[in-house]
């Protein structure tokens, strides 16, 4: 439901999957809120066939370190990615394979 990258709404959005083989993948939300970052942990994929008939759970990170090491290690890492990435195109479309455009 959320497009990125439109202008006056959500041009400061930028949204970025990484799924693997067997749909196995990390669910860490990063958003940067003006300097004072806020890091989620979930179980959740936000989709709405999980959202309507499951219990689903995210929390957020509040010891700094974890913060860190989630927002500097992991979310470093995946941005790296350039096979497995997704990139949400402001239209709904994706693009693929992009190499380090962000997160």
């Amino acid at each position: 439901m959320l497009r990125p990258g439109v202008p006056g709404l959500s041009d400061n959005i930028r949204i970025r999957s990484i799924v693997g083989r067997f749909l196995e993948h990390s669910r860490v939300f990063y958003f940067a809120n003006g300097g004072d970052d806020d890091v989620y942990i979930g179980s959740a994929d936000w989709m709405t066939r999980n959202l309507n008939k499951r219990v689903e759970v995210v929390t957020p990170i509040l010891d700094a370190n974890l913060k860190r090491y989630l927002k500097d290690v992991v979310l470093v890492a995946y941005l790296k990615d350039n096979v497995k990435a997704r990139i949400l195109n402001a239209d709904g479309s994706l693009r693929t394979g992009a190499s380090n455009g962000g997160g």
